[in-house]
């Protein structure tokens, strides 16, 4: 048995029932049918428009509250040649919103200029005194864009200067809102019909409504910016995202082709690439300075100077890199040392990066799966500020808000947020944090979800079928790359990469082949006994390489359901593999024999423990079989491991009676025998071992068929008759063999097999057992 690090969600079954007969006239594959209505598509028009994204499925900017009002002030600022500010975020989905804003703005002839807080002076939001600066420079209108709907008293302070603030954003309403001259937000439009956009995708259709036509020359920052920015990726988003990579993957823009060079990013842009390649680099400009340089290279028209600025935001990304990974090992050795079993991580530390601390307290929630808070102390204001990643089940929004009184700042979502609060209410936030993660927690909820989108045999898996899944991408939050569970027998499995912590697994079903890949499941190669079936939940992609393409599972879990039997017969070192935690690992010597120094159980011991075993090691063989039996019916264990050593056995079978008899024959000739001289010339000449002819004088000597006389070995006087298997030494070595047989020179199916029934007959009734049924 090997254990799942994540729980499955076998969520498909819960679609059986529902009539399909809907859908039939939609021309995609059954797999497909079945994944739509998994993503809650039942009818063919929302199979339609899932499946065939066009700008026509956009709502009407109109439906916006407040927008008719916003735009009356920004046109009444161009006919007054009025100064206007656009304040932004420094995350990706701020900086794309920045330059959306700016570039509508100039279109329409505003004089317009742009604002980035500085993550580590200003923090997230309206600043009181930047607000106040604008003023002082002559800014009459401020528009927030990703940001502003929690800056009640920042806008109150622009109301007193007399500059008007129009916000526009995305981020969840608290119990006020500023009184701004307008509010932007679908969360705050009723009329909305899609609550969920991004920053850029509000900024888009401020945009849109402001121009008075749809401004597709925005749409490669929108799918940057949605995408990074983890909203999801249904409804408008999800033609946003369609149509923006499109317009990605040609744009002309200077600033993004310079990051797609650098980024080595050529022909159609993905989700991945922007995922893990482009936003990346664009927050790298915010976590470590001044987020303005990201929407200079957005904007810019130079390609000389975008190149530079590429440049520049790369080398910044590879700092950023550094310090996550020396902040993430520092949480991680305080978290470790900490005799602390709260269910909310909380590490905080003077010095750290507060650009970094979002990613840092993603990586602790990826490794210990709880929600987690990393914090920078600021001992000249004796504040705390940071960053929060919580778990499914946990609303890190909605959970901090019961206890907003203990913040000075704060703001976010359900899975993530941004916080500032006093060094002395740490303490107290962990501990009612912690409160209210065990109230709201199962143990089960300690262990990353994994959803199930089907189970596949290793022959249903080809080309086609990739082809026909992929009518289902843009794939993201809400709309997840579907995830299928394969059960089957390896045919081979090793550990690869430099330090061997990747596992390549191979399995071969009705001639057809289907490598996988399992990023950092190295250590489980040693974990998965041959022959052994294995469950593995993972991620079609297709691998190619020299022009040939084929399917290649990406493993995202793995477990192995029954028991397992590793067989160290006859290995020497064996005990090297063992874990480093023998925690539940039990050995038994039947012989009472020591072995390399590890702790030693007999039978009776094992036999004690009422819980399931891990690990049970035999390391050799019983006296008797039943020995045995007895351990497997009455010991519940995960995995058995087989460490008899085949050293030491005399030989295969025992002496013929012929044998005998010509060895007694021998005697009557010779009437003596010298067993250190006769002993070796007979060994050379009937091929016999020593230790067989030993053995026979053992059996003749217990039945009293010789003697000895000094250093000679004669026959008895007037011996019994006796049969060979009375003498107890024949019996022994006769039950020996018979053990050996069975659990050394078996074959590993042989072996397990026999295990199986030894166990199997410990779960058959007592019923059954008397009417053999």
């Amino acid at each position: 048995m090997l254990e799942s690090q994540s729980n499955w969600i076998f969520t498909y079954n819960d679609k059986d029932g529902v009539d399909t007969e809907n859908l039939q006239n939609v021309n995609v594959s059954p797999v497909v049918k079945r994944l739509l209505l998994q993503r809650g598509i039942e009818t063919v028009e929302e199979a339609t428009n899932f499946l065939n994204p066009s700008l026509e499925q956009l709502h009407n900017t109109s439906d916006f509250s407040q927008i008719d009002k916003a735009i009356s002030r920004v046109k009444q600022a161009i006919e007054h040649g009025e100064s206007i500010l656009v304040y932004g975020d420094y995350d990706a989905d701020g900086v794309t919103s920045t330059t959306v804003m700016v570039e509508a703005l100039r279109e329409s002839g505003a004089m317009c200029d742009y604002y980035i807080p500085n993550r580590f002076t200003e923090g997230y939001g309206p600043n009181e005194e930047a607000f106040r600066e604008a003023h002082r420079q002559g800014f009459q209108l401020i528009i927030t864009v990703d940001n502003g709907i929690a800056g009640i008293d920042e806008v109150a302070v622009a109301n007193e200067l007399g500059v008007d603030v129009i916000i526009t954003d995305h981020h969840e309403v608290q119990e006020r809102l500023p009184e701004a001259f307008a509010i932007i937000h679908p969360k705050c439009s009723e009329n909305y019909p899609f609550k969920e956009l991004a920053g850029v995708g509000v900024a888009f259709k401020f945009a849109e409504h402001l121009l008075g036509y749809f401004p597709k020359q925005f749409l490669d920052l929108v799918v940057i910016g949605t995408i990074a920015d983890l909203v999801p990726l249904k409804d408008e988003n999800r033609v946003l995202v369609h149509k923006g990579l499109q317009a990605l993957s040609r744009s002309e823009r200077k600033g993004i082709k310079a990051l797609k060079k650098l980024c080595k990013i050529e022909g159609n842009v993905t989700e991945e690439d922007i995922g893990f390649r482009i936003a990346p680099r664009l927050n790298a400009v915010g976590r470590l300075q001044d987020a303005n340089l990201a929407v200079d290279l957005l904007i810019t028209e130079d390609s000389e100077e975008a190149e530079e600025l590429a440049e520049y935001v790369q080398e910044l990304n590879t700092e950023r890199q550094k310090i996550v990974a020396d902040i993430t090992k520092e949480a991680t050795d305080m978290f470790e040392a900490s005799d602390s079993d709260k269910r909310v991580i909380i590490v905080a530390k003077e010095g750290w990066n507060q650009g970094v601390l979002g990613i840092v307290a993603s990586k602790l929630v990826q490794t210990y799966y709880r929600p987690a808070i990393v914090l920078s102390i600021d001992s000249e204001t004796n504040n705390a500020k940071g960053s929060a990643r919580s778990i499914e089940g946990f609303d890190m929004f909605q959970n901090c808000m019961k206890h907003k009184d203990l913040f000075t700042h704060f703001g976010g979502h359900a899975q993530a947020a941004g916080m500032t609060l006093p060094l002395e209410n740490v303490a107290e936030l962990e501990m009612e944090l912690d409160k209210l993660a065990k109230g709201q927690l199962t143990e089960a909820d300690y262990k990353p979800q994994l959803t199930v989108s089907g189970s596949l045999a290793i022959s249903e898996i080809d080309m086609e079928l990739l082809e026909t899944i992929d009518q289902l991408a843009p794939f993201g939050m809400a709309n997840p790359k579907p995830l299928f569970h394969i059960e089957a027998i390896p045919t081979e499995m090793k550990q690869i990469g430099a330090t061997k912590n990747h596992l390549k697994v191979k399995f071969v079903e009705s001639g057809i082949q289907l490598d996988s890949i399992g990023f950092g499941f190295g250590d489980k190669a040693t974990s998965v006994a041959k022959q052994t079936p294995i469950e593995v939940v993972g991620e079609l992609q297709v691998n190619e390489w020299n022009g040939i393409r084929k399917p290649q599972l990406m493993i995202k879990d793995l477990a192995v359901t029954s028991w397992q039997l590793f067989d160290y017969r006859g290995v020497k070192n064996w005990s090297s593999q063992l874990d480093e935690n023998l925690d539940n690992h039990y050995f038994v010597s039947f012989q009472g024999n020591d072995y390399n120094g590890l702790t030693i159980s007999d039978k009776e011991t094992v036999l004690s423990v009422t819980e399931p075993i891990d690990a049970l090691y035999l390391l050799d063989l019983p006296s008797a079989v039943t020995d045995l039996q007895e351990l497997l019916n009455k010991v519940d264990f995960k995995r058995l491991y087989v460490c008899f050593s085949t050293d030491g056995d005399y030989f295969r079978s025992l002496p013929s009676r012929e044998e005998f008899k010509w060895l007694y024959q021998l005697l009557l000739k010779r009437k003596y025998f010298d067993y250190k001289t006769d002993a070796p010339k007979l060994a050379k000449y009937k091929g016999w071992k020593l230790e067989k002819i030993k053995f026979m004088f053992q059996v003749f000597h217990e039945l009293h068929f010789l003697t000895r006389q000094d250093e000679l070995i004669v026959l008895a006087d007037n011996p019994s008759k006796k049969d060979l298997a009375e003498a107890e030494v024949y019996k022994a070595r006769k039950n020996q063999l018979e053990l050996e047989e069975l659990f050394i020179y078996s074959s590993y199916t042989q072996l397990k097999t026999w295990f199986s029934e030894q166990m199997n007959k410990a779960e058959i009734p007592e019923e059954e057992i008397v009417y053999g049924l």
